[in-house]
């Protein structure tokens, strides 16, 4: 896939939530691809400062995609590509804040969809969520055209809204949108705090020497996948002609148990204070998550490379050379 990348050399990209652990690896590798600039437009509301790609060809717009002062100011620089991954993150986040949730993932995409079209943008590429559009009528492995509407948490429930203002786009105004459905994102840069991700944040508190709570018994399974191969599927999304106008699922399509996980975590921290369980949360109905990427490799040529224990080795390698930023910063 490296020989399409160089098309992003000399252009302008907008990375909203570039901040952020997948954008932040993003921006990194546009830089190394020489874009012209990347610009990144993030509030630090769930990301910060330290952990920004600093590079001369990136430059950091402070503020929030529901601000129209902000967008106007990122638009400016006039991007060619916009990938849109600012978000209100997290089901639990969701469900104890649904009213902000709406404003950010429903609001704030249809602001930066507005800005984008009159931009006349030759790409906009949106960070939807493989674990949040398919629910519980939907077939495993989830394929593309199996969503539903039958949802549990107001988080799955804007991000495929997120989906219908991108059609309705690209339907209306012939906006050149691609829809990038992720599945269990993890690597370098996630940091960890309350409403995060679980594997960074089993990894903060075994380098605590904390016990590792798992909800539910812990062979629910999940489809964990390398930040770099996500980033390669984006790329592509991108570039590729026949990508416009449809919605692809980031996956390694393999599954792996959470207490799998946790001990893999534990073993390689060597923290001895093991595993808690408690009662999983009503809204975590999924027992096991897994991806179907054949349209993604049919139409992107997207094959996950990263194996699950490499990739869980690589970000304890990043937690441990960050430790000190990571505990200054981590919220719970």
């Amino acid at each position: 896939m490296e020989d399409i990348y160089s098309e992003y050399d000399g252009k302008t990209i907008l990375v909203t939530g570039g901040a952020g652990a997948i954008g932040g690896n993003l921006c990194r590798k546009l830089s190394e691809l020489n874009a012209k600039r990347i610009i990144i437009l993030d509030d630090l509301s769930s990301s910060y400062e330290w952990n920004i790609p600093k590079a001369k060809n990136v430059m950091f717009v402070k503020g929030s995609i529901l601000d129209d002062e902000m967008l106007k100011r990122a638009f400016k620089e006039k991007p060619e590509y916009v990938f849109h991954l600012a978000a209100h993150f997290a089901n639990q986040n969701s469900v104890d804040n649904p009213e902000i949730d709406l404003m950010i993932n429903g609001m704030g995409i249809l602001k930066v969809l507005e800005y984008a079209q009159i931009a006349d943008v030759e790409r906009f590429v949106y960070s939807s969520s493989g674990c949040g559009v398919y629910g519980l009528d939907s077939k495993m492995p989830f394929e593309e055209h199996d969503t539903s509407i039958s949802l549990h948490t107001p988080y799955q429930v804007t991000k495929l809204i997120g989906e219908l203002y991108t059609n309705y786009f690209y339907n209306l105004y012939k906006l050149p949108i691609v829809n990038a459905r992720f599945f269990n994102v993890f690597g370098p840069g996630e940091v960890s705090g309350i409403y995060r991700n679980v594997i960074p944040n089993f990894f903060y508190w075994a380098m605590n020497g904390q016990a590792l709570p798992i909800t539910g018994d812990g062979t629910e399974t999940r489809d964990w996948t390398y930040v770099d191969d996500i980033i390669n599927g984006l790329l592509a999304m991108g570039i590729k002609e026949e990508a416009i106008g449809e919605s692809f699922n980031l996956g390694s399509a393999k599954e792996h148990r959470v207490i799998d996980m946790a001990n893999m975590i534990n073993r390689l921290v060597g923290n001895n204070a093991g595993i808690v369980f408690s009662k999983r949360r009503n809204w975590d109905v999924k027992c096991r998550l897994l991806s179907s990427v054949e349209k993604a490799t049919k139409v992107l040529g997207y094959k996950p490379q990263t194996e699950f224990e490499d990739g869980i080795e690589k970000v304890h390698l990043w937690f441990s050379e960050n430790w000190e930023n990571i505990k200054r910063t981590a919220e719970f």
